[in-house]
């Protein structure tokens, strides 16, 4: 069956269902990650961070907490950057963001505000359009859709089948020429927070005219549940849903070319979103070699387990990258004091600071900040980072009529 969908005046058959896809206006910023909590409201004036070094996190006890875990999760202690088992980092004064161009760890303080970019340009200046399309989960090869089932005297949760549709978001700057090959990015989670972002940078030539596709997911997060599925298995399953599945029909809906080319191409996510960016680009560096990602879920939240990967992502920092060859891939990670805490192995700070050690021994290209008084996805944090990380994210990429920057040392 090939279901009909509507692109301006035309009528198409093609292979997928496909709703609205005319162009939209720029939306406002996207959600936080489908699963990610609210942000916690600041700690009190008087409350001071307990150190809890990367080793001994998981058993902190009397620690000042950020919050309470939930029912059945243990407490969230308010982590200390500055901590004896963290790396080494730059603290800069608070309200201010790393330099673009750096690589290497830092440390930002406890007031986020919301870069300039992130709101829509003004003035008459050219803004981008936004495509959509639907997929129908009965047409996917690979996901045909999923939800959490009931659970057995064990723990053990099951699934259920649960056909969905998604709308997926294709951004088209005004300064797209048809017909031209571009790069693109990926967002997880629907994400379209870089369109304002783009709206204002491309045009000072500070990024390239790029595509940003974004995906949500195909259904409930958890275990047995279809987000976590896609997004937290440590396999190549999920990029070749992208690229066999999603990138063809972005493309024909949006009516834009995009590159092949890996440095060209880009990922970005929060939460189990920023491991699916990151899990898409190991498993297929010749897709993909940039890799933006905010309190990543490089922690074992993998279900049904894998005996190949018994730690899920955390088997990213504890043996994938350590025991491999460093791949061509420049990694943005992020995380706050108060990000997500939930024992052993499944500790964000302990994940992600893991991350920056085990990058800076391989020697690569990438930049870790930790962010004081911000929780899991913390929107003003992200919203304080945005412009530069992606600045840095598609540094050394060429831009038309910009002198490329010298080369940047690697961090070690």
């Amino acid at each position: 069956m090939n279901p009909q969908f509507s692109l301006s005046a035309a009528v198409l058959l093609i292979g997928v269902s496909i709703a609205s896809a005319q162009p939209t206006g720029t939306p406002a910023p996207a959600a936080a990650s489908a699963s990610a909590p609210a942000a916690s409201p600041a700690p009190a004036a008087t409350s001071t961070p307990t150190p809890v070094p990367a080793s001994a996190s998981a058993t902190a006890s009397g620690s000042a907490t950020a919050r309470a875990g939930g029912a059945g999760r243990p407490a969230i202690p308010l982590r200390d950057p500055l901590a004896a088992g963290y790396v080494k980092a730059i603290e800069l004064p608070d309200g201010q963001v790393p330099p673009m161009e750096a690589d290497g760890n830092f440390i930002i303080g406890r007031t986020h505000k919301p870069a300039p970019e992130m709101s829509p340009v003004t003035g008459g200046q050219p803004k981008g359009k936004v495509y959509k399309f639907t997929l129908d989960s009965t047409e996917s090869k690979f996901y045909p859709g999923i939800a959490p089932g009931g659970a057995g005297p064990d723990g053990t949760v099951t699934s259920q089948p649960a056909p969905y549709k998604r709308s997926v978001s294709v951004y088209v700057p005004a300064q797209y020429v048809p017909g031209t090959v571009a790069p693109v990015m990926i967002t997880s989670d629907g994400d379209g927070r870089a369109y304002s972002v783009l709206d204002h940078l491309i045009p000072e030539k500070k990024l390239p005219v790029m595509i940003v596709v974004a995906i949500p997911p195909g259904g409930p997060d958890g275990r047995g549940g279809e987000r976590n599925l896609e997004y937290d298995t440590m396999s190549g399953k999920y990029s070749d849903f992208v690229e066999t599945e999603v990138l063809p029909m972005a493309e024909k809906v949006a009516n834009v070319k995009l590159t092949k080319d890996p440095d060209g191409r880009a990922v970005m996510g929060t939460s189990s979103g920023a491991a699916a960016g990151m899990i898409m680009a190991w498993f297929h560096p010749e897709r993909y070699h940039r890799v933006l990602t905010f309190s990543g879920t490089f922690t074992n939240n993998q279900y049904p387990t894998d005996p190949a990967f018994p730690h899920g992502a955390w088997g990213l920092h504890e043996t994938l990258i350590p025991k491999s060859p460093a791949q061509p891939l420049r990694i943005y990670i992020e995380c706050g004091d108060r990000d997500n805490f939930n024992g052993p192995t499944r500790d964000w700070v302990e994940a992600n600071e893991n991350m920056a050690k085990i990058l800076a021994e391989k020697g690569y290209h990438y930049k870790f900040v930790f962010a004081r008084n911000a929780g899991h996805t913390d929107r003003p944090t992200i919203s304080e980072l945005y412009p530069t990380a992606l600045q840095w994210i598609w540094q050394g990429y060429p831009i038309e009529g910009k002198e490329p920057l010298p080369p940047q040392p690697k961090s070690n």
